[in-house]
């Protein structure tokens, strides 16, 4: 039986299309009204918001560092200033897959491997949004036509003219001035983040480091319109830094390589002071090295040549090293014994060439093994004598010697403006209970008077000692600053002067320096007769290896490393004194025939004119000839 035909609606297909059409209409519609609503949310509602989101992809703030102050000798050498130098930048919020990009600057300029590993640790240091980071210094001309040619593969990396730290004078002030170096996490952390931003460098070592504050400056800003490449269009507003103030120091250039030549070569240390004002005149610690290698950054294996050498370039010794003072610090004991009433200028001490203790059989040997007979102080500090120096300070005892000896600024540190400066050591007998958890005894009190056994200064400590005696005990902390923008620095703790029961105690140990370069039997005679002033000076040795008693030192079984260190302090003129000097030979064994050549020779180019005279200024005026005959 056949199926019936249905026959198709074509009124319900039209009732379904038209409310198919009036369901589309309204979705459209509601989206629509959404669409609208939204548009008037975002524009009307959050314009404020949105428009000020937008003023700021437009519109950057961009830090401009200060010039850095210059840095000047006592005469206005320049010894650090700043000179252009073009520097690679990249910027990671524009530069997309960073490490791609430093992939292909290594490859363009043909870098090798690890500077790749060093730029990448650049990259990630802390720094603000959009900043660029300074990856690669000092470009050359041909590396900079390198990425001009290659920029379209270095996005977010541009060539930036900036000021760089030089030092014209190259390692001659590397110990005193010091350097700068590219600012580290450690650092970033306490850094002020608004002053040094734009800053990539600060104070390291030396000078730069103790006055960065002074010499950074204040930081300046620019509001600069960009395109959506990051592009810089226009400057829209700008606020100049303030650059950093200018220092001038007290060291003079041709006093330093004079000292410098002087020590010809050898390991060793000169400061020279002003004992009037503390001004230090001369800084010199050999060897030294080229502090321009520090600014820009120093390959790994210049630094581990200057690490890793055995004559220890980076190391200050005027600041750092600690040596036995020896024989120099005589004046000072028989300073303090006079003050301290256990000698005076006439007090005689018979020396056979050795010392005993009451009841103890060992022997304290003195250097003149055959003896000086009976001494008196001041033949007792021209001869250098250390049978003397052992009874005095058997008499004084540690707690007097101790507390003398501190008064000179032993055991301290001394200077005004060296932070790297160590305290250095002067013993007594808390210090050595709490150090080996032993008394003291009577024989180290002994050694304790010439200057050696656990007694450690460094060069500074000497020369600031030997300027007080110069200057009958005022105490003015040595600094290397001058003047800070044209005022000179202020001293916040002041120590107080060292005042004698009598003055006069100071001119017999000033009267007993002399003695030694100009007395008859002076150990440093043949110094002290070519000079044509008077100069006050004391030799010294300090032992590098013990010697076992009756023993004599013996330069030939010695190791040169191992020989005594040489040393010698001085002021000049010895009636009017202007400088004053320490030196410290390394290994130089002989303080008189070494160290003492190295004092007069400072002090020459101090002190003496053209015409090889002292200088008028330096010069005590004469009494007029006239007024002498009316006296009469």
């Amino acid at each position: 039986m056949p199926q019936p035909i249905h026959l198709k609606d074509h009124e319900k297909d039209a009732r379904l299309v038209r409310a198919r059409v009036i369901v589309g209409a309204i979705a459209v519609g509601l989206l629509t009204v959404v669409l609208i609503a939204r548009q008037y949310y975002l524009q009307v509602i959050q314009y404020e918001y949105h428009s000020t989101l937008s003023e700021n992809n437009r519109v950057h703030v961009q830090p401009i560092p200060p010039t850095r102050g210059l840095i000047f000798d006592r005469n206005g050498v320049v010894i650090a200033d700043n000179r252009p130098s073009f520097s690679l930048s990249v910027t990671r919020e524009r530069a997309g897959d960073w490490r791609q990009v430093l992939d292909v600057i290594v490859e363009v300029l043909q870098l090798p491997p690890e500077d790749r590993a060093l730029f990448e640790k650049r990259m990630k240091q802390g720094r603000r949004p959009f900043e660029p980071v300074p990856i690669l210094f000092e470009l050359s001309e041909e590396q900079i036509a390198r990425v001009a040619v290659n920029q379209f593969r270095l996005p977010g990396v541009e060539v930036v003219a900036q000021l760089v730290r030089h030092y014209p004078q190259g390692e001659h002030f590397a110990h005193s001035v010091g350097y700068v170096g590219r600012i580290n996490e450690a650092e970033l952390k306490v850094l002020d983040p608004v002053n040094y931003s734009g800053t990539h460098h600060i104070g390291k070592t030396g000078i730069e480091r103790f006055y960065e504050d002074q010499l950074h400056g204040k930081v300046g800003y620019e509001e600069v319109e960009t395109n959506a490449r990051g592009r810089v269009l226009r400057v829209l507003k700008r606020t100049d830094p303030i650059p950093g103030d200018d220092l001038v120091l007290g060291l003079d250039v041709q006093l330093q390589g004079a000292a410098e030549q002087a020590l010809g070569g050898r390991r060793g240390a000169v400061v020279a002071l002003d004992p009037n004002s503390g001004e230090v005149l001369a800084m010199v610690s050999q060897p030294s090295f080229d502090p321009n290698l520090f600014v820009t950054g120093i390959s790994f294996k210049a630094y581990s040549g200057l690490r890793d050498s055995i004559d220890r370039p980076l190391f200050n010794r005027v600041l750092r090293g600690l040596y036995p003072p020896g024989s120099t610090v005589k004046p000072m004991v028989a300073i303090s014994g006079l003050d301290a009433g256990v000698v005076t200028p006439a007090s005689r001490v018979f020396d056979p060439g050795f010392y005993q203790l009451p009841n103890y059989e060992h022997k304290y040997r003195n250097w003149n093994r055959t003896g000086d007979g009976w001494v008196n102080l001041e033949m007792a500090i021209m001869r250098s004598n250390d049978t003397y120096f052992y009874d005095l300070a058997h008499k004084m005892g540690i707690d007097r010697l101790h507390s003398y000896m501190s008064r000179f600024g032993f055991g301290q540190r001394v200077s005004l403006d060296m932070f790297e400066e160590s305290a250095g050591l002067m013993p007594s007998r808390d210090w050595k209970r709490g150090r080996y958890r032993q008394p003291w005894f009577p024989g180290e009190t002994l050694i304790l008077g010439i200057g050696q056994g656990y007694m450690q200064a460094t060069p500074l400590q000497l020369a600031q000692a030997t300027a007080l005696v110069a200057n009958h005990g005022k105490w003015i902390r040595p600094h290397l600053a001058k003047t800070i923008e044209g005022q000179p620095p202020v001293d916040p703790n002041p120590l107080p002067d060292i005042i004698l029961h009598d003055p006069k105690f100071w001119d017999y140990g000033r009267n007993g320096m002399e003695q030694v370069m100009h007395g008859a039997r002076g150990t440093a005679r043949k110094v002290g007769d070519s000079a044509v002033y008077r100069i006050a000076g004391k030799s010294g040795t300090a032992q590098v290896v013990a010697i076992k008693q009756g023993e004599k030192y013996d330069r030939s079984k010695v190791q040169e490393r191992h020989r005594d260190h040489a040393l010698f302090i001085g002021f000049a003129p010895a009636d009017n004194p202007k400088i004053a000097v320490a030196v410290m030979v390394e290994n130089g064994e002989s303080g008189s025939g070494v160290a003492a050549p190295v004092v007069k020779q400072v002090m020459d180019a101090w002190l003496l004119g053209t015409d090889g005279q002292l200088k008028p200024e330096y010069r005590l005026p004469q009494p007029d000839a006239d007024n002498m005959s009316a006296s009469r």
